[in-house]
């Protein structure tokens, strides 16, 4: 599942190249996707796109208004893009021949944009089994409810160690706390398993458990993992940023390796649909974990 680094990474990709540009076409080919619209998707043809950005995990298209509705205001709508566990978009540059195909058949939604006659293309895709890949039109983000329940951003300036020390009085095991988007908006699966592997503390251990010392540590690591994957993936196509989260990651899907800070093998936790992986030696005295340890991580 895309996480916070290269949702940035990515929203920064599209405002760069599409902001100040018109609408030009959306097509649905099932509305199964769309599980939210306060206005039909074909009337935000023409309008211009103000701006891409994140919220969580979510990609944020502000949308300007065609014109005052019903004697309101003139305000923006939002296009908000859920990837879930499987999706992801491809672009399209005609005027540069950059283009990127979607993989397999099956598409979310296609979207054309035009910024000072260069041409832009996007299709969202979803390739799991089960399509999760959700879009929502609305008049503002917290509409979208999983928006409306996200907990504080990690990379947000005004977010400190006192705010996030009272994250650990739950009775969450760490990495559950670091995945819950109600309490921390951005961080999934991957990035919660370097961001431990860093901070040299067990997935398993309790929430509450934590010392000031380790509480601070912990979120040191985690402002360190997150801003440098940032800036690892800032300005990279939107088909790279997959490939170079998976090659930077040190123990997150590397089950069977070397941990490259002390050399003993990286193990795996599995669970229905997802696992973790921590170093023994680096996170648990060298401790190995049994699944039934890591039940809520």
């Amino acid at each position: 599942m895309p996480e916070l680094p290269e949702i940035t990474a990515l929203a920064d990709f599209l405002d760069q190249r599409l902001s100040g540009a018109q609408l030009t076409r959306f097509l649905l080919p099932s509305a199964f996707p769309l599980k939210a619209a306060d206005v039909p998707p074909e009337s935000l043809i023409g309008r211009t796109v103000e701006s891409v950005g994140r919220r969580g995990k979510f990609l944020v298209f502000e949308i300007a208004p065609e014109a005052p509705l019903d004697g309101d205001s003139a305000a923006p709508l939002y296009l908000v893009v859920n990837f879930a566990k499987s999706g992801w978009l491809t672009f399209t540059d005609e005027q540069s021949g950059d283009e990127e195909t979607a993989a397999g058949g099956y598409f979310a939604a296609q979207l054309g944009f035009s910024n000072n006659g260069h041409d832009f293309g996007i299709t969202l895709s979803d390739t799991g089994t089960w399509k999760g890949l959700a879009l929502f039109i609305v008049r503002q983000p917290a509409e979208v409810h999983g928006i409306a329940e996200l907990g504080p951003d990690p990379l947000d300036p005004g977010f400190g160690l006192d705010e996030f020390g009272r994250l650990f009085t739950h009775r969450q095991q760490i990495k559950g706390v670091l995945k819950n988007q109600k309490l921390l908006a951005g961080i999934g699966n991957a990035y919660s398993d370097e961001i431990l592997h860093a901070a040299k503390l067990s997935p398993v251990a309790a929430a509450a458990s934590l010392g000031p010392d380790a509480v601070e540590r912990i979120f040191t690591t985690m402002k360190d993992v997150l801003s440098g994957a940032v800036q690892e993936l800032s300005g990279k196509k939107p088909s790279e940023l997959k490939e170079a989260k998976k090659a930077s990651m040190r123990v997150h899907g590397r089950s069977g390796e070397p941990c490259p800070v002390c050399g003993d093998t990286v193990r795996e936790i599995a669970f229905v649909g997802t696992s973790l992986q921590y170093c023994p030696t680096c996170q648990t005295n060298g401790e190995i974990l049994a699944k039934r340890g890591a039940g809520e991580a």
